[in-house]
């Protein structure tokens, strides 16, 4: 199956089926500092220049390999972001939650990576 890269503004018009964060039931405060927020939201919005860049190089029909390379960037940064996330949920989110002997974030985390692997 082909991933649909999307930006975050569609992200949040998008229906259910791409929203599977939408179905996290469990109530967890928010485990970032506003520094590391700041961070990855400048980070997030790079990859959307990148992604727009890519579009346009497709537009204009520029050559495979730099095309697939940008993709490979996009791609890299992305992890990046996916694994900060991680850590700060693991650090703060689950911590806390283990802390106060809920289980709950646990097996959310659990089920969501069954879902990607």
């Amino acid at each position: 199956m082909r991933s649909k890269i999307l930006t975050i503004s569609q992200i949040e018009h998008t229906p259910t089926p791409y929203k599977f964060m939408a179905e996290t039931k469990p109530q967890h405060t928010h485990c970032r500092t506003e520094e590391t927020k700041k961070k990855l939201i400048t980070r997030l919005r790079k990859i959307e220049g990148q992604v727009r860049a890519i579009e346009k190089m497709i537009g204009d029909d520029k050559p495979c390999i730099e095309i697939l390379r940008l993709i490979s960037s996009v791609t890299g940064a992305l992890n990046g972001v996916w694994s900060e996330t991680l850590n700060d949920h693991l650090k703060g989110c689950i911590k806390e939650s283990l802390e106060k002997q809920d289980d709950s974030l646990v097996d959310e985390l659990t089920d969501y990576l069954k879902k990607i692997r």
